[in-house]
């Protein structure tokens, strides 16, 4: 055939295949226009999944009657005009083809009265002929037929539920997105959604619920033109699916892969690997990082420096994870226990003037220590363990009795902890103090608030596996190879194991070239000696190629260590004494991600004195 230009009607349907993929594409293009018009109330009526209808009004600017026939043709638009305005968009939309394309493959028509005009114009798409109508304010945007005349295309549609589904998960990302205007979405006739115009977390709670917020800590964190802020959840809250993960550049709702790396790697330490973590997460930055113009759909993005982006997600969420709900600053008021270098007193102090319970002195609280598990790494296990404190003898001797715990409001202060560490008000630590062990597994304790429960062999699991940690982030011990470890690698492998040579030997790996197209590794870091070096270093270069922090070595790393960690840690059915599950408890305290196991498990919970009363049916 000869070159030809193909007519106008054809491009449109050719372009409609890129941008209205189903009816949720076409929902997702007119909401975007309606918040690019400054809307403040939006509402949405769907009809059979969006199939047979779509309309959506609005309360915006409005678009004069002389460019409404323009609004329908290919590549206009008032976002943009220049290069400059496309290297710095910050509206939602700006290719100027999504309603031409859906006016392509449907029966659309447009309805909009401009601010300051006598009255509202409408316009079809077929014929393209304006004509007065009645609307106060505002746009409505109503697509009918999606498909008709494309049969084939409206084959692959699926079932009724599943495109309404579709359109919801859309109109959930422009509803948490801007918490500012309040929008309603109806299925065929039926109010689905009714969301009033407020404070973020009370969109957020109004779509993802009160178990996500209870279960979620916020983020807040700046750094030069950086900003992330909003929600991320626990791994207690963990999904089996992606379902609830909402990320937000510029508020646009994004799906990236360097993203959803930095949030994967800054969960790695407290999420099981098939689980899927929750958040809702906005990222703000110069319109000038970042490239919206990747995809039609415009839910991919191209940072201009990528690597920048991925470290500040990543630092910002994991030291919002980090912070352990058993430690001090959780609860307003609390102490924090310390270790102190010599057993006090234990002489009994004198009543409180009130008539309250005197303090009562308990023994001089141990670390709990590891135990060794493996001659293979008892050497680096027993690193790990601080010095035997003092014997501190038994209970009796100390003149210590259970009875002696005193009500609610008036908990002692044990006379095993530093005096400086407690403040006025004799109030307790986050986690309280130990009362008994619950069948060799659990530990109890009393708090201010009520009662905690603790596992006592995932929590000790953490605490290792941190403490571990920390003694390796000076200079990893290198492991010279007494053959040097020989393999093929692309010219890629090559260039970057020659761009990050520095890099790589501060890691403990010495490599060099053998061949053309050959790298020797002569040593490795001490803790992979025993790893497929070839293996091993093709991942490492690929990773350096797409990704600033070398996580494969981390993860190898923190893979033994909790394996040591889970192996050290105290075993099920072993009996701990009251200064052993206290000291244990000022270890949690003290620990970053106490609150979880290394594998996602939470390591304790809490009973407060109302949960208890509700328990027994008390004040009824």
């Amino acid at each position: 055939m000869p070159i030809h230009l193909l007519p106008d009607h054809l491009i449109n349907q050719i372009a409609a295949g890129e941008v209205v993929e189903r009816p949720a594409s076409v929902l997702k293009e007119v909401l975007e226009n309606a918040m690019d018009a400054g809307s403040t109330v939006v509402d949405v009526q769907l009809e059979q999944g969006g199939v047979r209808r779509i309309r959506v009004a609005d309360d915006g600017c409005g678009i004069p009657k002389d460019e409404l026939p323009l609004a329908l043709e290919r590549h206009a638009t008032s976002k943009i005009a220049s290069l400059d305005d496309l290297e710095r968009v910050g509206t939602m939309g700006f290719r100027g083809e999504a309603l031409a394309a859906i006016a392509a493959v449907s029966r659309m028509s447009i309805t909009s009265r401009a601010d300051g005009a006598p009255h509202a114009w409408r316009i079809d798409a077929d014929p393209r002929e304006l004509a007065p109508a009645a609307l106060n304010h505002g746009t409505v945007i109503d697509v009918a037929d999606l498909y008709f005349n494309t049969p084939a295309r409206r084959k692959f549609l699926k079932s009724e539920g599943t495109e309404f589904a579709h359109c919801d998960d859309v109109f959930r990302r422009v509803a948490l997105a801007r918490p500012d205007v309040a929008l309603q979405l109806s299925h065929n006739g039926r109010v689905s959604q009714r969301l009033p115009a407020g404070t973020r977390e009370a969109r957020v709670r109004a779509l993802l619920g009160d178990d996500f917020l209870a279960a979620a800590r916020s983020v807040e964190a700046e750094s030069g033109l950086l900003r992330v802020h909003g929600f991320a959840s626990l791994p207690a809250y963990s999904r089996s699916s992606r379902d609830a993960q909402f990320f937000y550049v510029n508020g646009r709702f994004v799906r990236d892969k360097l993203v959803t790396h930095a949030i994967r790697e800054a969960y790695a330490d407290i999420l099981h690997g098939s689980r899927h973590p929750a958040y809702v997460l906005f990222l703000e930055l110069d319109p000038f990082g970042v490239d919206v113009n990747v995809h039609p759909a415009k839910t991919e993005v191209r940072f201009r420096d990528s690597r920048a982006v991925h470290q500040f997600i990543y630092h910002a969420l994991n030291r919002t994870l980090a912070a352990s709900g058993a430690g001090a600053g959780a609860a307003a008021g609390s102490g924090q226990a310390e270790d102190s270098g010599a057993p006090p007193s234990a002489t009994p102090a004198a009543a409180s003037p009130g008539g309250g319970y005197a303090q009562v002195p308990q023994p001089y609280q141990t670390r709990l220590a590891m135990e060794p598990v493996s001659r293979a790494y008892y050497e680096f296990a027993a690193s790990a363990r601080p010095e035997p404190a003092p014997a501190a003898g038994n209970l009796a001797a100390a003149g210590f009795s259970a009875a002696t715990f005193p009500p609610r409001g008036a908990l002692p202060t044990p006379s095993s902890l530093p005096a400086p560490a407690l403040p006025a008000g004799d109030l307790a630590p986050p986690l309280g103090y130990a009362l008994a062990q619950l069948h060799g597994v659990y530990i109890l304790a009393q708090n201010e608030g009520g009662l905690i429960l603790v596992d006592m062999h995932a929590a000790h699991e953490r605490i290792l596996y941190e403490r571990l940690k920390t003694l390796l982030d000076g200079s990893p011990g290198v492991q010279r190879l007494l053959i040097p470890a020989v393999f093929g690698v692309g010219s890629k492998d090559m260039a970057t194991a020659e761009e990050h040579a520095g890099l790589l030997e501060r890691m403990g790996f010495e490599i060099g070239p053998a061949g053309p197209q050959e790298l020797a590794v002569r040593s490795v870091p001490a803790l992979l000696a025993s790893a497929p070096v070839a293996e091993l270093v093709r991942a490492l270069l690929s990773e350096l190629r797409d990704y600033p922090a070398t996580e494969v070595i981390t993860a190898r790393r923190n893979e033994l260590l909790a394996t040591m960690a889970c192996h050290g840690a105290v075993r099920a059915n072993r009996s701990l004494t009251v200064p052993e599950m206290n000291a244990l408890l000022r270890e949690m305290e003290a620990t970053e991600r106490a609150d979880q196991c290394n594998h996602g498990r939470p390591t304790w919970t809490a009973l407060s004195m109302a949960d208890l009363d509700k328990l027994f049916l008390r004040g009824r």
